[in-house]
């Protein structure tokens, strides 16, 4: 195509534009050309930009599970930008993920979008983002939850809608009650009354019999506890899964070490409750192997590398017979939202992580009623604050 003809076309386009005509109604408004289309019709490919920054997570309560305790959790603030929309993720690492500001940073350095220009291939991308290292599962998890969300700008829906779920099928949250004194442990559940139809409870310590006794002295919720592999004789985890069950608790979660499948195995054999996996259970590859060995598995995006890969491993799962959660870390409404675009296909749902964070950037998706509820924003169904 000559320069002139380039320019008369690119001209025209602009015009029409200009005169409050869509063009082929993909990123246009009424008052807006679209950049995408005007580019792909003169030849010329926007490309995909990363950009990232440090973000420290402020806790509203010091969060304390059965190996450590905390009041942050550092994470990483993410951007992908396409023809002037800009989607946003991030990396959220708790300590047993075995991440950090300098491995994430790192790690996003060498992760060049500017060699993509349709950010559709989704597949494409993510693979080769995948490929870059090994591990590193919340980086990828940022840059993909970023993705997600500017296709789903682009498409002007959020991801609930393009995978054809009804967002009316949500299931209901817990709230999480972490380890801690009996009179803050009344504190955090009293200030969550009427809000919420079922609290999970991070047991695996010498005081659970003590943590149920005072939440039982305050509510009748239903209750889901996570020793998060804090107990190490198997006798006595099935004897206090046995206890917890006169107490109303209703599903356990990696009652054990993440390697010790043999013993979690026996467990879930004899427990009178579900078991579900969580730190056993990390990517697509590791589910084959948790047959017999658990009965549910918990997937979170900073696990298994985003909401490319879980909704693969919520496939698997219901192909293997296994009940599924959808969880999360603490994290920001930005990767909450994005794992609860997901929560329509799932049994159960921890999404409150962006509860326990006092510096949420964003605002998405919110309880009702004890239930997750999405908003209709497109992308992962977030807004900036």
């Amino acid at each position: 195509m000559s320069q002139n003809r380039r320019q008369f076309l690119k001209t025209t386009l602009m015009a029409t534009a200009g005169a409050g005509l869509a063009i082929n109604g993909l990123g246009a408004t009424n008052n807006t050309p679209s950049l995408f289309n005007v580019n792909r019709l003169t030849g010329s490919s926007p490309r995909l930009k990363l950009s990232f920054a440090p973000y420290e997570l402020k806790l509203r309560h010091a969060f304390t599970v059965a190996i450590y305790t905390r009041t942050t959790t550092p994470d990483v603030q993410v951007q992908v930008e396409y023809d002037g929309v800009t989607g946003y993720g991030e990396a959220s690492m708790p300590p047993y993920l075995g991440e950090s500001i300098e491995s994430v940073t790192t790690f996003l350095k060498k992760v060049d979008l500017s060699q993509f220009s349709d950010p559709f291939q989704l597949e494409d991308i993510l693979a080769y983002v995948d490929n870059i290292a090994p591990d590193n599962t919340a980086a990828k998890a940022s840059v993909d939850i970023a993705l997600h969300d500017l296709v789903g700008k682009l498409l002007k829906a959020p991801w609930c809608k393009i995978w054809g779920l009804n967002k009316a099928k949500t299931p209901i949250t817990d709230y999480t009650i972490g380890i801690d004194t009996d009179d803050v442990i009344k504190q955090k559940v009293l200030e969550v009354a009427g809000k919420f139809k079922a609290l999970k409870v991070k047991v695996g310590t010498d005081r659970d019999k003590d943590l149920i006794n005072t939440i039982r002295s305050v509510t009748n919720l239903p209750l889901r506890v996570d020793a998060n592999q804090g107990w190490t004789d198997k006798y006595k985890a099935l004897d206090m899964i046995n206890w917890f069950k006169e107490q109303g608790v209703v599903m356990v979660e990696q009652p054990m070490a993440k390697d010790n499948l043999e013993d979690i195995a026996w467990i879930t054999e004899r427990s009178p409750l579900p078991i579900y996996g969580d730190e056993s259970v990390k990517r697509l590859k590791d589910i084959k192997r948790m047959v017999g060995v658990f009965n549910g598995i918990n997937i979170k995006l900073m696990k298994c590398t985003g909401m490319r890969e879980a909704m693969k491993m919520i496939n698997l799962c219901r192909a293997l017979g296994f009940k599924v959660m959808v969880g999360c870390m603490t994290e920001t409404s930005c990767a909450v939202s994005a794992a609860a675009q997901l929560s329509p296909l799932v049994d159960l749902a921890d999404l409150d992580g962006n509860l326990l964070v006092a510096n949420d950037r964003f605002s998405g998706m919110k309880v009702v009623d004890g239930k997750v509820t999405l908003t209709d924003l497109p992308g992962v169904g977030i807004k900036k604050l």
